[in-house]
């Protein structure tokens, strides 16, 4: 590292290597895990619900691609919306992806124990919450580094586990219900479909898309990345959505219309349904590895962040900008972010991801208004950038967004704007009253912290 280049980080990233990063940090597995929740708010139509929140993706990737090509550096929503609007709504959007990441263990951890209840309910479900709590923050405090090789089997099991489940889903339709059953309708539209339950559902579904745009960090890092970049997102929300909706499709086939004794574990029942219990309990375990993998990932990535903004002043240094001398890692983040986890106790599955939903959309929003912006700053300065792809596209993408946003749980709503409340007047304290640039975030690392790699 020390002998990079002066200017950045080394070029070594391909499109497949970045298409491949995007996938696995989505976690393909993910659409199983909230399946009863979002067959609930749809009334048995959750591929209907994919296809819509893929095509609000689509229109965001389109975006997020335009963005990236035109600022070559890591930062994502943030360094797009400061540059393109305004440092303070840079900032804000800044606060809103926080959102996400300082709540997203918390999620992780929330499926990850809804599924193992479902299987041991003898066991209070507090147990298992603490349980992935303590296990990860001990990890993450000892700095345990996931090797390239680990998180390609991990992906190979995910894909596998995938694999069996439509199989043998499938094989109970054609058993209980005949080729025919393959042709039918009802997972798409049914006597209960309506389109508030499917925008419902779509802001719910949209949890198994974040990932898409997170792969915007490894901007200094990928090899041409103005021509890059754009084609690999795209092509992570296109394969990733195709992976959703097909297996949506097919489990709902499985399992029609949306009652479950626990929508919150909804796929484990039906993995007995189909499998027997020695499948179920395959599918359980290839579920709890990934969200192990993903909290551990999860929670690394919250806690660097919370130090890149106390390092840089973002937030206040003495706490957030503090290395362990031993582990050298930020073990007060890490601590932070274990605590917030217990959360999850009070939260349901449903709640919890439209709250990290809230953020995501309102980064989605601003990244597609940055994309008008910059049209408008081209043409002032001579240049006449295609409308279609600065203006029409992005301003469906946002269009979308928002209608995405308002069919959000109500308390998750409720959560979100007192969020972005706090982050306004965090703002004013920073600005002296909204009278100076906010501090910026470098999303650089100093010397002593680049050796540790997560």
């Amino acid at each position: 590292m020390e002998n990079a280049p002066a200017q950045g980080l080394t070029r070594a990233l391909t499109l497949r290597s970045v298409v491949l990063f995007g996938l696995a940090y989505m976690t393909p597995l993910i659409v199983l895990g909230t399946f009863g929740v979002v067959a609930e708010s749809t009334g048995g139509t959750v591929p209907t619900a994919y296809l819509l929140a893929l095509l609000a993706m689509l229109f965001t990737a389109h975006s997020y691609g335009k963005m990236a090509a035109a600022h070559p550096v890591a930062g994502s929503a943030y360094t797009y919306v400061r540059r393109a609007i305004d440092s303070r709504v840079g900032f804000l959007i800044g606060w809103a992806t926080l959102l996400d990441y300082f709540f997203l263990p918390m999620v992780i951890w929330l499926i990850g124990g809804a599924y193992l209840q479902a299987q041991f309910p003898g066991v209070p479900f507090w147990v298992w919450i603490i349980g992935f709590i303590v296990l990860t923050t001990a990890l993450n405090v000892r700095g345990i580094k996931t090797a390239e090789r680990a998180n390609d089997l991990l992906m190979t099991f995910q894909v596998l586990v995938i694999g069996i489940f439509v199989v043998l889903s499938l094989r109970h339709v054609l058993h209980v219900g005949g080729a025919g059953a393959l042709a039918g309708t009802a997972p798409f539209a049914n006597h209960a479909t309506t389109l508030a339950g499917i925008s419902a559902g779509a802001a719910i579904a949209a949890y198994s898309f974040l990932g898409f745009d997170a792969v915007t960090t490894l901007t200094e890092e990928t090899i041409e990345p103005q021509r890059t970049m754009p084609r690999a997102i795209l092509l992570i929300a296109l394969i990733g959505g195709g992976i959703f909706v097909a297996v949506a499709w097919a489990t709902q086939l499985a399992h029609p219309g949306s009652s479950f004794d626990d929508p919150s574990s909804a796929a484990f029942e039906i993995a007995r349904t189909i499998g027997g219990d020695l499948f179920s309990s395959v599918f359980l375990a290839g579920l709890v590895v990934a969200q192990f993998a993903s909290g551990i990932a999860a929670q690394a990535s919250t806690s660097r962040l919370l130090y890149a903004m106390g390092r840089d002043s973002v937030l206040p240094r003495r706490i957030f900008g503090r290395i362990h001398p031993r582990y050298r890692t930020p073990v007060l983040n890490i601590l932070l972010t274990g605590v917030v986890g217990l959360i999850a106790l009070r939260l349901s599955v449903a709640t919890s991801t439209s709250f990290i939903n809230f953020g995501a959309f309102i980064a989605f929003t601003f990244v597609n208004f940055s994309v008008i912006a910059t049209y408008v700053r081209e043409r002032r300065a001579g240049r006449r950038p295609g409308p279609l792809g600065y203006v029409i596209a992005p301003a469906i993408g946002a269009a979308v967004d928002i209608w995405l946003l308002t069919h959000l749980d109500a308390k998750a709503l409720v959560l979100g704007v007192c969020w972005l409340a706090l982050g306004i007047c965090y703002l004013a304290y920073l600005t002296r009253g909204f009278r100076t640039p906010p501090p910026e975030l470098t999303f650089e690392e100093e010397p002593p912290v680049v050796a540790e790699r997560v």
